[in-house]
């Protein structure tokens, strides 16, 4: 009978260490994500290929180009770079965003499957 009390007495100290624990943890470390979609011009999985790896730069954890869509979505950390920052990296690889145009001569050297019809 002994046993079974300082059991259940070590079993409810646990439950209430684990609750206290998870009450008192510091979430001021927890960075905060944000995803946006924005557009980007482009045709093909080459083009799929550049723009992702463009836009995954730190603070960036996740980029997804539709190109079907042409929309790339960005899952990134606000407090690490802004979304303009990472269209301006898209377009430095030669692809137009919604308020960043493509140096001519780095769209120029893209592969001709690339080249997309630009406005």
């Amino acid at each position: 009978m002994n046993t079974i009390k300082i059991l259940a007495i070590s079993l409810i100290a646990l439950f209430i260490n684990n609750n206290i624990a998870a009450q008192t943890h510091d979430h001021s470390q927890h960075q905060a994500t944000k995803t946006e979609s924005f557009k980007v011009a482009g045709n093909c999985d080459m083009c799929k290929t550049r723009i992702e790896k463009a836009a995954k730069v730190e603070g960036v954890t996740k980029a997804s180009w539709d190109s079907e869509k042409q929309l790339l979505t960005v899952m990134y950390n606000p407090e690490k770079i802004k979304t303009d920052d990472i269209q301006k990296k898209v377009a430095e690889v030669g692809h137009d965003t919604e308020k960043f145009k493509a140096d001519d001569k780095v769209y120029n050297k893209l592969p001709s499957c690339c080249k997309y019809q630009r406005n």
